[in-house]
């Protein structure tokens, strides 16, 4: 008999390599493992469907705030007018104590990659409340795009929405309506997807009875891993290396040909088309009928056919689609982000999904402790 790990007071029994041995096949990368029971999202990935708190996201992007969807995370139901002018108000005065602390988080802000400064920033941060844990995420993110350019960071605006504020922050300048709504609608789309690598991770952490900061901060870390959000940058270079349309078929086949992957398509799950990137191509596409245009949108669209194209000569009997990533580059390049921000900004957002699965996994979670099969060696 052991103790569980945290907990002295109960016991169980420690598989013998005897027992371990007659288990089922191990399932690599926990592929079909159902982990938990959650009411915040579910990914159909045979259907290309994402529900998010019981809403199709295609019914959420572009229509709610970001504000909207913490609350939907956190309550299950959308906020009125009331509800969502206080939580923006928090989310306001967050902000700046937030900013307070940026002279003691410099030193973590000057490293050079936008996960790093994050993550160690994060770290600073000495509380349990989502909403203080959301601003600062925002408030470092933005002020490392500003040191990584020489410019000093940009207080907070907290009469602004997270959005609003946030481009401010990064950009130096008012945003108008459109790119707010653009950026309010890609954060609304990447606020929760299921059990996926960083929010599983955040609950992980959550089940052995550690803070918020923590689990968040572990989160960051496994976000940071270019196979689960670390590719939008690398999808405006391909973009900017195929140049034009009628390039993009030789170009990926060269990429292919060296064993190097097309970012931006495929997905762990969907075996369709990911919903999210239908969203936020829809997104880009509203940003450029208000006349704000980087004219990749256009290109994409092209890359993204010829892509489909030669994936389904390589792999036949593996469909390959787009992935969130690929439409996350256009619409963050479009909205005026630099590109080393991308994941960065993909955690302003995620953090929400992140928090309220913390706060899941301590209602009605125990100890994630995974058995694993032993293949070394057994002393006589």
């Amino acid at each position: 008999m052991l103790e569980v790990e945290g907990d002295p007071n109960v016991a169980v029994m420690e598989p013998t390599t005897a027992h371990v041995e007659s288990r089922a096949s191990v399932k690599e990368g926990l592929e079909g493992v159902v982990v938990a029971a959650t009411r915040l999202s579910d990914v159909d990935g045979e259907r290309g469907r994402l529900i998010v708190a019981g809403h199709d996201v295609e019914a959420l992007a572009g229509r709610i705030t970001f504000e909207d969807v913490v609350a939907l995370l956190d309550t299950g139901h959308l906020p009125g007018a009331a509800e969502r002018a206080t939580l923006v108000g928090a989310l306001g005065r967050a902000r700046v104590r937030a900013a307070e602390r940026l002279a003691d988080v410099l030193p973590a802000l000057a490293r050079a990659d936008a996960m790093d400064a994050l993550r160690g920033a994060t770290a600073q941060l000495a509380t349990d409340d989502p909403i203080e844990v959301l601003a600062g995420v925002s408030v470092f993110a933005a002020a490392w795009a500003r040191v990584a350019a020489g410019k000093a960071p940009v207080a907070p605006d907290p009469q602004l929405s997270q959005a609003a504020d946030y481009l401010r922050m990064v950009t130096g300048e008012a945003p108008d309506a459109a790119r707010t709504a653009a950026l309010d609608a890609y954060l609304v789309t990447v606020a929760d997807h299921g059990m996926n690598a960083s929010t599983f991770t955040a609950r992980v952490v959550a089940s052995t009875g550690s803070d918020l900061v923590s689990s968040v901060v572990a989160a960051l870390g496994a976000l940071k891993g270019p196979l689960h959000g670390g590719a939008p940058g690398p999808v405006l270079a391909m973009l900017d290396a195929i140049g034009a349309p009628d390039r993009a078929p030789a170009w990926l086949e060269a990429e292919l040909a060296s064993g190097r992957r097309i970012m931006g398509m495929g997905h762990r799950i969907y075996r369709v088309r990911d919903p999210r990137a239908a969203v936020l191509e829809k997104a880009t596409l509203a940003l450029e009928a208000a006349g704000i245009t980087t004219g990749r949108l256009a290109l994409a669209r092209a890359v993204e056919r010829a892509a489909e194209g030669v994936l389904r000569v390589r792999h036949p009997n593996r469909p390959l689609h787009a992935n969130v990533e690929f439409y996350t580059a256009v619409l963050l390049d479009t909205v005026g982000l630099p590109r080393e921000l991308f994941t960065a900004t993909f955690a302003v957002g995620r953090t929400a999904g992140w928090c309220a699965h913390v706060a899941e996994q301590r209602k009605n979670g125990r100890l994630i402790r995974p058995a694993s099969l032993y293949v070394g060696e057994v002393p006589a």
